[in-house]
């Protein structure tokens, strides 16, 4: 007896991830100080008080976690995206340290919008993208950012 699988409504291949962003499991791949997108839902937000303002954000997306740094002055000007941010997309610096690899932040986008279309399930052979920094074929698009 065969017995097919059941697909969910939205696959990983349907994730709207932003253009050149880097999956979480693509983090070893560029070198130390190189420039990347990481995009991911904030499942962490620490702001230690012995951390001099430093917050640590760690991102997950379908293929893992990311550990972001944001240094006091970047807090200050993407602040509002830093607290409230649901889904976050994250330009920065790679930074690798005791086994531990880190974004240390240069920019911070809330995208949190695009998660109601991943909920709705109406992302998936959409003719109209209802967000602008999204690209038509949302397979893992490791490119770095230049």
């Amino acid at each position: 007896m065969l017995v097919a699988p059941v697909r969910p409504t939205v696959s990983n291949r349907d994730w709207p991830r932003p253009p050149a962003c880097l999956p979480a499991k693509r983090l070893d791949d560029p070198p130390e100080g190189a420039r990347v997108a990481v995009a991911g839902l904030v499942i962490l937000r620490q702001r230690p008080g012995t951390a001099k303002g430093v917050i640590f954000l760690t991102l997950e997306d379908e293929t893992g976690i990311v550990n972001v740094v944001v240094w006091r002055a970047i807090y200050e000007r993407f602040r509002r995206a830093v607290i409230s941010g649901r889904l976050l997309r994250v330009t920065g610096r790679m930074q690798r340290a005791h086994s531990v690899t880190h974004v240390i932040a240069e920019e911070i986008e809330d995208i949190s919008e695009m998660l109601d279309v991943l909920v709705r399930g109406e992302y998936a052979g959409a003719t109209e993208n209802p967000c602008k920094t999204l690209k038509s074929d949302f397979g893992h698009i490791a490119a770095l950012v230049e």
